[in-house]
C-alpha cells in the first residue's frame, strides 16, 4: 500500500502530518526504551540477594512504583531504582580540592586531586565490583 493511499483512508479532518508526527513520537520512544535497555540490561546480577526493610512510607511509594508500572518486577524496579540513587549520590559528593596538581587544563591553569570521598568511594566501588567479579568467574567453572 503506499503512502498516498493509506492517506485516502483518514477522516476528512486529519491531516497527514498528524500522523507522521505521532509515527515520529512512536520511534522516539522505541528509541528511548531500546536506550533504557542498554543502559539497564547490560550488567551482571550479583548472586548476592539483600533484604531489606522499608519505613511504612518509603514501601507506599514503592507500591505505588509497582503499581504503575505492573509488567516491571518489583526486584527490577528496586534494582534501578538503587542504581540511579546510587549515581545520585555519587554525583552529589563535594570536590575537595587537595595540594597535588594532577593536570591542567586547556587554558594551562592547575587542576587539582579531589580528596573528597569521591575518589575513596570510586576505589571502593571498583574494589568491590573486582570482588564480586571474581565471585562469579569462580562459579562458572
Amino acid at each position: 500500500m503506499s503512502r498516498t493511499t493509506a492517506y485516502h483512508r483518514l477522516p476528512p479532518d486529519t491531516h497527514p502530518a498528524c500522523h507522521e508526527q505521532v509515527r515520529n513520537e512512536v520511534i522516539m520512544k522505541i528509541r528511548e526504551l531500546a536506550k533504557h535497555w542498554e543502559e539497564n540490561a547490560k550488567g551482571r546480577l550479583t548472586d548476592t540477594g539483600y533484604t531489606i526493610r522499608l519505613d511504612v512510607e518509603a514501601a507506599a511509594r514503592l507500591a505505588a512504583i509497582i503499581e504503575m508500572y505492573p509488567k516491571r518486577h518489583p526486584e527490577e524496579l528496586l534494582g534501578e531504582l538503587i542504581g540511579a540513587a546510587l549515581e545520585e549520590l555519587e554525583a552529589s559528593f563535594p570536590y575537595v580540592k587537595g595540594s597535588t596538581v594532577v593536570a591542567t587544563d586547556e587554558e594551562g591553569d592547575p587542576l587539582y586531586e579531589d580528596v573528597g570521598p569521591t575518589p575513596r568511594f570510586l576505589a571502593l566501588s571498583r574494589r568491590h565490583l573486582h570482588d564480586l567479579s571474581g565471585d562469579n568467574d569462580k562459579q562458572k567453572h
